[in-house]
């Protein structure tokens, strides 16, 4: 087993195509079709399911794919750890949709800068999502939200996954957003609205509101029907036609025009922390941590 048919192999399994993955990896399609029959033929086993339209993975090739993608991180992490006090290679990057847009732009901007020769791969999700993410090696470090309440030194990393080593970065001001023209709130019991939209669940916002709203004396929670949405656009959206209250960090607010005119109520703060697995370490990543501490 060769470490380009495990890129093969994963470039088909991420594009479900073997025209789509030659076109990714810039490798003839003849050539992804024989490299795929002969690790098939190596392993004893069909790793996908054929028809005319797309290829799906078989039991066995899903058992694969994760041997496939830490043996793949793991070179990676190897080549790099050669090529002396440099960072270059393949720095892959996981954060939630409001850190992305509120917190990478300018730290990334000044890590381009100062290593070019890094490849960055950027992925958005849930926490939970992500955490899974960098447990699985499918990316190498992330930007998540900590549940607890704990001091930001004090957190457990155990609460988000085990064998997670993290680096508490800044905290997050969460608030309530309501239509502009909603009556004053104090309490979860004030709200007159019937939606909450959040993200899917494991997202850590979401389970902060609905910790907010289960103080209420009637558990406002019970009361709400949670409208799952994309993005934080759709979200601020949903608020402004008054028809959901969302919950979102206030440093994103800042940015979104659209959010200028609803109403806000403070939550709580939550903690943002650099996941890695336990003993992971690269100058690509060491030189990322450095620029998200600046900033």
């Amino acid at each position: 087993m060769e470490l380009a048919e495990l890129e093969i192999f994963r470039a088909v399994a991420a594009e479900q195509s073997v025209t789509r993955a030659a076109r990714t990896l810039e490798r003839a399609q003849s050539n992804v079709t024989t490299r795929i029959k002969q690790l098939e033929s190596d392993l004893g086993v069909e790793l996908f399911h054929r028809d005319s339209k797309r290829m799906t993975l078989t039991p066995e090739g899903q058992r694969l794919l994760g041997y496939a993608d830490r043996l793949l991180a793991l070179a990676e992490e190897a080549r790099q750890s050669m090529r002396g006090d440099t960072p270059s290679g393949k720095l892959r990057i996981g954060a939630m949709e409001s850190t992305a847009a509120a917190r990478l732009p300018k730290p990334l901007a000044r890590y381009h800068a100062a290593w070019p020769e890094v490849e960055v791969e950027i992925q958005t999700g849930t926490t939970a999502a992500l955490v899974d993410a960098v447990l699985n090696h499918r990316i190498d470090c992330a930007l998540v939200a900590h549940p607890g309440t704990a001091p930001a030194r004090e957190a457990d990393m155990a609460d988000l996954g085990p064998g997670l080593e993290g680096t508490w970065l800044f905290s997050e001001a969460l608030v309530l957003v309501l239509p502009a023209n909603h009556p004053k709130v104090r309490s979860p019991d004030d709200l007159r609205v019937r939606q909450l939209a959040v993200f899917a669940r494991g997202c850590t916002y979401r389970g902060v509101a609905e910790q907010w709203l289960a103080q209420g004396a009637a558990d406002a929670r019970r009361h709400l029907a949670v409208q799952e949405m994309p993005s934080y656009h759709a979200i601020l959206a949903s608020v402004s036609a008054g028809t959901a209250v969302g919950i979102v960090p206030r440093s994103l607010l800042a940015l979104q025009r659209e959010g200028s005119d609803l109403q806000t109520v403070p939550v709580r703060s939550v903690h943002t922390y650099l996941i890695r697995r336990a003993g992971f370490s690269t100058l690509a990543f060491d030189a990322f941590l450095k620029e998200m501490r600046r900033g």
